[in-house]
């Protein structure tokens, strides 16, 4: 069971658990990712590529369900302005044990922050910037090429 969802809903973070908990495996593992409010963030805004988001994040999903014999992986992503403290981005992962789900669930985090198409921007009072890519996405996301 793969499901990708992009959208400006708020997520709740308890019905993407329940949701990846009905596969019946023994180890799930979740990531929850926040805004964070540090250096005075009040908005950050998330745009992407309809399509081709849910495409790249599909295509991960399916790699991380073959590589690591996956029962199942979702992940659900937010667009739109959201401010410090609502949930950007849920990744779960299940499978028959918790070795395979853990490692699955980092793949996932690691890749999709430098493969999926998505353009942050932050608003600290009243200065708007474009986020930059940061070296320590791309080396975590380098760890899982080999």
């Amino acid at each position: 069971m793969i499901a990708v969802t992009v959208s400006p809903a708020v997520i709740d973070a308890g019905v993407e658990f329940a949701a990846i908990s009905m596969t019946g495996a023994g180890g799930i593992a979740t990531f929850v990712g926040l805004v964070r409010g540090d250096d005075g963030v009040a908005t950050l805004a998330l745009e992407h590529y309809p399509g081709a988001t849910e495409a790249a994040l599909e295509a991960l999903a399916e790699q991380s369900v073959a590589r690591w014999e996956l029962i199942g992986a979702r992940i659900t992503h937010r667009v739109g302005d959201m401010h410090p403290g609502e949930i950007v981005v849920f990744v779960g992962t299940a499978a028959r044990h918790r070795g395979a789900a853990l490692e699955a669930c980092a793949f996932l985090i690691d890749r999709l922050k430098t493969e999926a198409p998505f353009w942050k921007k932050e608003t600290r009072g009243d200065q708007t910037s474009w986020v930059e890519p940061r070296g320590s996405d791309d080396a975590a996301a380098a760890r899982w090429k080999a």
